[in-house]
């Protein structure tokens, strides 16, 4: 084994969990059943220990390409080789109204479209991220992995050999021939029978139809339709159906930079991605989705009296207490492996800005404030009226100490403004005069300490002279016009190479300089992916004053859809050789994607 490139990687799911899968057919990264469950498979994270699931040619060389079975979240990774071309074809059912072989599964199908090819597979399990020994069992139905915590069943026809903690196989197809392999938990996953071939055939169709029937719902029809789609299509498979919540990442402690310690655990639903997640899928038409995170974050909020914190477990809990794991290696030497998330523990004040932006478009859009929820926010406001000029540790999460951060500030503007302009759109009881002088407050304190008057641009903090990609959201808040000589000036002042002072490479945005910004932390990062977004924002909104800005958002956004895999997926940043960094795929920079290609694409008209 040997560590692909985090970009060579597609994902297949059910909404409840996902599996990673490389151009080499290996799945080297899958929890279960859940996304935030313990690893089966995590080579991305050990390629000797972590465990895989790899099907592909015996012979050698062969060429590869991979794709999605058009408008769907169907894997195909297709070898052609001077044998023939096979294909392998992952995918996980949707539609768990039939008592199908798969209920609740992996499903892998194997087929030869030309000539005679023969494959190998291997299939090492490594339970609760190879901290747990199991027992191997063949049979004639396949094999059975038993550990303490998890059995699971690899239902096949094909005849296979046990080989240490995993089992393997080979075996040669003829052009039009299949051969299926069946992963799920044991007692989940029927034996085979002779009509196997024809269930996962039907099986199949049920999953394409399912994703094409969830795309028709899409109503963004503009200039990067392929792409938005695409990221309609991961954001669904990120989402965790029981509850609507959506994850981060489905993987945990990817590096932000190959051999550093900037690795975490995403697997869980931050409450600042509420308003973008309503604001991305209620653009493109995706409404119940909306409403069913809506529903997940009044729950992960219901009777707040305290500071609220910025991440949930998918299932509301609140305690995501991390761990090291230092028996794994990490991803291409990259420790410390963690998993959970301290960052539940942190004060991050602009969340209450990002949920009461979430609460005022879901009113606005369809989903109307009850009398109930608003006195819950009544609550909320009069904790964060009290405690806004405390310092906390931001957006970014920072392991240092707290500050007064300018994004933090400017979100909590948000908050009062918003709840300001909901109160008298729906005539709700409030006290209106501390909510206005407190949002005045914060908008002159942010004006007078936030902005730098020497360098002519907001920076990361008060009395900082750091600059920091957050502040480019403010004209997409409506805190300040975009054509603010201010915001103007900030701009320019980002928008300069590093070496010149600024924050952008080749249009690719860094969100604050790591050797000037005291995040606590060692070690570099690539540029973030969320931020180039954000800057093609702020760039289409001052383009409607100076149509050059409109030109150059363009430019920014069609060179960074260059930077997205072979699939169309990006990770959370873009290392400088343009290889992808962080866990993978990312729903923020998905969902700024949208938003981005919704508003340049109306600009544009």
């Amino acid at each position: 084994m040997a560590y692909e490139p985090i970009e060579n990687y597609g994902i297949v799911g059910n909404m409840r969990t996902v599996a990673l899968v490389g151009t080499t057919g290996s799945i080297d990264w899958f929890c279960y059943p859940h996304f935030d469950s313990p690893s089966v498979f995590a080579a991305l994270l050990d390629d000797q220990k972590g465990g895989h699931f790899r099907i592909a040619p015996t012979s050698a060389p062969f060429s590869v390409k991979q794709f999605y079975w058009p408008d769907t979240n169907v894997l195909v990774t297709r070898f052609l080789s001077p044998d023939g071309v096979g294909e392998v074809t992952d995918f996980m059912p949707i539609d768990l109204s039939r008592a199908h072989v798969a209920h609740h599964a992996l499903v892998r199908r194997v087929k030869v479209a030309r000539g005679v090819v023969r494959f190998r597979v291997e299939c090492f399990p490594a339970f609760d991220y190879a901290r747990e020994r199991h027992a191997v069992e063949i049979g004639k139905d396949g094999a059975r992995f038993t550990a303490r915590s998890l059995a699971l069943s690899l239902v096949t026809p094909t005849r296979l050999e046990r080989q240490d903690t995993g089992v393997v196989g080979e075996f040669a197809l003829e052009e039009g021939e299949s051969a299926v392999f069946v992963l799920g938990r044991e007692g989940e996953t029927r034996r085979c029978s002779d009509s196997i071939e024809a269930e996962i055939e039907a099986l199949f169709e049920d999953t394409v139809a399912y994703w094409r029937g969830w795309l028709r719902k899409c109503t963004y029809s503009g200039r990067w339709r392929e792409i938005v789609h695409r990221s309609a299509l991961v954001l669904k498979l990120l989402t965790f159906e029981p509850t609507g919540a959506i994850v981060a990442a489905p993987t945990c402690s990817l590096p932000e930079f190959v051999g550093g310690g900037r690795n975490w655990d995403y697997r869980y639903s931050w409450l600042r991605d509420a308003a973008f997640v309503i604001y991305g899928f209620i653009r493109i038409g995706f409404v119940e989705e909306a409403a069913k995170f809506w529903s997940w974050l009044e729950a992960a909020i219901h009777d707040s009296k305290g500071p609220l914190q910025a991440v949930y477990g998918i299932d509301g809990r609140a305690d995501l207490g991390e761990d090291v794991l230092p028996h794994l290696d990490g991803y291409r030497g990259s420790r410390p492996v963690r998993i959970g998330n301290a960052a539940h523990r942190q004060l991050q004040l602009d969340v209450y800005g990002e949920i009461m932006d979430a609460i005022y478009l879901s009113n606005k859009y369809g989903l109307p404030v009850t009398y109930e929820r608003w006195t819950g926010i009544r609550r909320m406001l009069d904790w964060l009226g009290d405690h806004w000029r405390d310092q906390d540790r931001g957006i970014w999460e920072i392991r240092g100490e707290p500050r007064d951060f300018v994004y933090s500030k400017l979100m909590c503007w948000v908050a009062f403004d918003r709840a300001l302009r909901l109160a008298d759109k729906r005539s709700f009881p409030a006290d209106r005069a501390r909510l206005l002088s407190i949002r005045d407050e914060i908008y002159e304190e942010v004006m007078h300490r936030g902005w730098d008057a020497e360098l002519q641009t907001f920076v990361q903090s008060y009395g900082s002279k750091s600059l920091d990609a957050s502040v480019l959201i403010m004209p997409l808040v409506f805190f300040i016009s975009p054509a603010d000589s201010r915001m103007l000036a900030t701009l320019r002042a980002i928008n300069r190479s590093p070496r010149a002072g600024g924050l952008v490479s080749d249009s690719l945005v860094f969100r604050y300089d790591t050797d000037t910004s005291i995040d606590g932390l060692t070690g570099r990062e690539g540029t973030f992916n969320l931020c180039t977004f954000w800057l093609v924002e702020a760039l289409t909104r001052a383009g409607a004053h100076d149509p050059s800005l409109l030109d150059e958002a363009r430019l920014v956004f069609e060179r960074m859809l260059g930077y997205a895999n072979h699939l169309g997926l990006y990770a959370e940043q873009t290392g400088p050789r343009g290889e992808a960094l962080g866990n993978f795929p990312q729903a923020f920079t998905h969902l700024s994607l949208i938003s981005a290609a919704y508003n340049l694409d109306r600009a544009l008209g």
